[in-house]
């Protein structure tokens, strides 16, 4: 298994094509109203998320793995794995500096507030990632090497 600091750096050196390949994602998946880009065979369900950066202030759209909180059917849970990465992912600090927001799943786009689960909630809703991903434990695991927990983020709509 590759160390996490290794791994770590692998990301950040990918970012250039992981850019392309997620600005191609977002553009199909608004242009067909989700048609294209919430689901893909072997994965998981994916909803746009529209964020705030936190510093630059400029509008960001990511496209996240999700999954409906299994006692709260209408909130929307994602993950701030960062594939194990030692850094939470940029989208996570932009929803903390910024927590309303609006996500995309297939042609809805809704208002949301995000917040972070408690250990409690995300203790709850574990079981559910994992079998949403079940790559998030390895994730999981990596972070453990640098002391990082993977937050989960509530996404409770707005009215």
């Amino acid at each position: 298994m590759v160390s996490t600091p290794d791994f770590g750096r692998t990301l950040d050196r990918l970012k250039p094509v992981v850019g392309a390949v997620t600005r191609a994602h977002i553009a199909l998946y608004r242009r067909t109203g989700g048609r294209l880009g919430h689901s893909m065979p072997g994965m998981p369900t994916m909803l746009l998320l529209d964020h705030v950066g936190a510093r630059s202030g400029r509008p960001r759209t990511t496209p996240l793995l999700y999954f409906a909180d299994p006692d709260n059917p209408d909130d929307l849970v994602i993950v701030a794995s960062y594939g194990g990465h030692p850094r939470h992912p940029a989208w996570f600090h932009n929803l903390r500096a910024h927590p309303d927001t609006t996500v995309q799943v297939r042609d809805e786009v809704r208002p949301v507030h995000a917040r972070v689960a408690t250990d409690a909630e995300r203790a709850r809703l574990w079981p559910a990632a994992t079998a949403t991903y079940s790559s998030y434990a390895g994730y999981q695991q990596r972070a453990d090497e640098v002391g990082r927990t993977i937050p989960f983020v509530i996404l409770t709509r707005r009215t």
